[in-house]
């Protein structure tokens, strides 16, 4: 059984001060799933700073009409919340569609911004992975790879980043407000996690003395949004394939369309190439179909999950049509 020292931080000020004094210290807080990770010993901290305790809570309306959440925020309070229901309901459902009630009731945003791919063989100490321990290999990549994702992949790793509300928050164009002992900083949800390549256990932009504060939202897009999942199951199931799409139609064309992806993406994937074939093209399923193809004509299958192209084509005409 691994043995680590325990921080308690009652302010950030303190968070940050633990986190850098203490040698390989990790932050705890709802949704990141660290104490999963320290039982099966992927993780390995030496010191546990604990930020539950952190004033981060707040849901904030801001100036301009958008949000600032606390990244100490619960998804099952957030998912609530009446703001965002009535102006991002996207993150709603996204949120509700994600785990269970209990979890929920656990889980925060920050740590749903950091929690780690469930993988089979990231698990499984016996199996080869770059992402547990650099430099062993990939045995998804030849192995059962039914859950692995199709875009964004590298020779390194296939694994996809498992959360809903990421990939709400990506089309959302959501940014991710960060702060160390050198000051704040704020990162576009876009860019906060990085493709595997051939370094696939850095798998955030976040330094190791810096601190998820919040994430902010702008301004509610025009038009509909929706999110949809696909799932092997009803309940507590990660995404075979999602999309979150927000979308306005204007005399016919889209006016304004911003679309995300999840469960096929080794990061929360926003579909740019998608967008720009939509953007004043005439609201159709003919041009649904072609720029969902046209997403997805990067996408590269192993040899269990090729299935996920055609279900993303088909699940991103299907959330598009229903919003036109």
């Amino acid at each position: 059984m691994r043995t680590f020292s325990y921080v308690r931080a009652e302010d950030v000020d303190a968070a940050l001060r633990a986190i850098t004094e203490e040698p390989n210290a990790k932050f705890l807080g709802g949704g990141t799933n660290l104490v999963d990770l320290i039982r099966e010993d992927i993780e390995r901290p030496d010191t546990v700073v604990d930020i539950t305790r952190l004033p981060l809570t707040e849901v904030e309306e801001l100036p301009d009409g958008g949000v600032r959440i606390g990244a100490m925020t619960r998804n099952s309070h957030l998912a609530a919340h009446a703001v965002i229901r009535t102006r991002y309901p996207l993150v709603s459902q996204a949120l509700l569609s994600g785990a269970s009630g209990q979890l929920r009731n656990m889980a925060t945003v920050g740590g749903n911004l950091m929690q780690r791919t469930r993988c089979l063989y990231f698990y499984d100490d016996a199996a080869a992975c770059n992402k547990r321990s650099p430099g062993s290999g990939c045995d998804a990549i030849g192995g059962f790879s039914r859950g692995n994702a199709v875009l964004g992949a590298s020779s390194s790793c296939a694994a996809t980043h498992p959360s809903d509300l990421c990939v709400a928050l990506a089309a959302l164009d959501a940014v991710v407000e960060v702060r160390s002992s050198r000051g704040t900083r704020r990162v576009p949800l876009v860019d906060f996690h990085r493709l595997p390549r051939d370094t696939p256990s850095v798998e955030t932009v976040l330094a190791s003395d810096e601190l998820i504060t919040a994430v902010e939202l702008p301004p509610p897009p025009p038009g509909g949004t929706q999110y949809r999942k696909v799932r092997d199951r009803a309940s507590y199931a990660f995404a075979l394939v999602s999309v979150a799409a927000c979308l306005d139609v204007v005399d016919g064309n889209v006016s304004a369309i911003r679309l995300a992806l999840g469960g096929v993406g080794t990061k929360p994937w926003r579909a740019y190439e998608a967008e720009r074939l939509l953007l004043g093209a005439p609201a159709t399923e003919e041009s649904f179909r072609a720029a969902a193809r046209a997403e997805l004509a990067s996408a590269v299958s192993l040899p269990h999950n090729a299935f996920k192209v055609d279900l993303a084509e088909r699940t991103v005409v299907a959330v598009l049509r229903g919003l036109a």
